[in-house]
């Protein structure tokens, strides 16, 4: 995989690169609530630009469906790369079409321009090999030199991530560089103790990182949504509860295959409850109940983990030499379920342990939650691809970097 300094070692001076970044970031209307994933690619736009490059950045954004959709425009996303970057950044209201061309066609050395939504276009996520590929096709008349720098897409077979780089010469960005060397170190002589903490509403989006981890981790500590299945499989009561009863035999089978080969597993002692969910706009109090985890009422729903099992889990943690932490331990978006997500982050913040933040809204947690980014290892911006990268699947965007 060719890195972004040889390609700069190359030279790019008057050259279109096309950089496929990752700007999809979360909005309130045009309003831009965590710009983490535009400041990853920060380092890298400078770069090409400082080398005299006309830097052609592109990402999608949410899931439009196909077609324009003002509510996922990336002008908020450029207008932010702009601040960051301290310069102009021109604006494509097209992909491929007249405006893109235009606005390519008008940069001179060392200026910067972001084209709109990549899936706005039919083609960028079409399963068809045709379809895409006339679509990259488009794209490359746009470029002479393609950028891999969106590690958060990177597990996805679309048009800018795995069709492009077959039709232009290609490296990877700083960004994508860091990330998969952050995932080596948790697959590749991994210093020990090795601790996973996993949260996140559902079960079923973590079991092959589960599955794979089961060989490589010491322990597995599981809080959010998905602890409730892990609840239910163990014979416990879970109420109303978010619960995944088709996967119950699965994790019944984790838990006993994890006995078997000396992993920890670690479940929640206690849980936060009420009887409905909590109004996540307003953010009302909402007068959560502690109850023990074998012990949820029948109507009632677990939306943290309590202060019992922070205390536990923040114990474990301590003398972890690696972490990996992938999800919310409840809902962090409200106040007063903020707690068991806040323990898990101060415990890693305050740890000098090896701590990798997966991404997702575990990545966007931390940051609301008003942590320093420099108190974790590495905070990564792809939640997905960092998990099918440690269930040791091939990812898309990265083989098609390989020369």
């Amino acid at each position: 995989m060719k890195t972004i300094d040889e390609l700069l070692a190359e030279g790019v001076a008057g050259k279109r690169v096309f950089v496929r970044a990752d700007l999809n970031v979360p909005l309130d209307g045009t309003t831009i609530t965590d710009d983490g994933r535009i400041r990853a690619v920060v380092p890298t736009v400078t770069r090409l630009a400082e080398a005299g490059a006309r830097v052609v950045v592109a990402s999608h954004l949410g899931r439009p469906k196909g077609a324009p959709d003002p509510a996922f425009s990336l002008a908020p996303a450029a207008a932010r790369l702009g601040e960051l970057l301290g310069a102009d950044v021109a604006f494509a209201t097209d992909t491929v079409g007249e405006s893109a061309r235009a606005t390519v066609a008008a940069l001179t050395d060392g200026q910067v321009a972001v084209v709109e939504n990549l899936r706005f276009n039919a083609g960028e996520t079409s399963k068809d090999d045709a379809e895409r590929g006339a679509f990259a096709d488009q794209l490359a008349q746009l470029a002479d030199v393609y950028v891999g720098d969106g590690f958060g897409a990177v597990h996805r077979k679309h048009a800018s991530v795995y069709d492009l780089p077959a039709r232009l010469p290609h490296a990877a960005g700083y960004l994508i560089a860091t990330e998969v060397g952050v995932l080596k170190k948790l697959t590749e002589d991994v210093a020990r103790p090795y601790a996973v903490v996993l949260g996140g509403a559902k079960v079923s989006d973590k079991l092959g990182v589960i599955d794979h981890l089961l060989e490589k981790a010491d322990r597995i500590l599981i809080g959010g949504g998905m602890a409730y299945t892990f609840l239910k499989a163990q014979g416990h009561e879970v109420g109303i509860s978010l619960l995944q009863e088709d996967q119950v035999p699965t994790v019944q089978g984790y838990l006993k295959r994890a006995e078997e080969l000396g992993v920890e597993f670690v479940l929640p002692v206690d849980v936060l409850v009420a009887g409905e969910f909590p109004d996540l706009k307003t953010k009302a109090p909402a007068h959560p109940a502690t109850v023990a985890a074998d012990a949820i009422p029948a109507d009632q729903e677990g939306l943290d983990i309590g202060p019992e099992t922070c205390a536990l889990y923040a114990s474990k943690l301590a003398d972890a030499a690696t972490v990996f932490w992938n999800g919310p331990m409840g809902v962090f978006e409200h106040p007063d379920y903020a707690g068991g997500t806040r323990a898990v982050a101060q415990a890693l913040a305050g740890s000098e342990a090896f701590s990798v933040v997966g991404g997702g809204d575990s990545a966007a947690a931390v940051r609301i939650l008003g942590f320093d980014e420099n108190a974790f290892g590495h905070i990564s911006t792809g939640g997905g691809a960092s998990l099918e990268y440690l269930e040791g699947k091939t990812l898309p965007g990265l083989a098609a970097l390989e020369d």
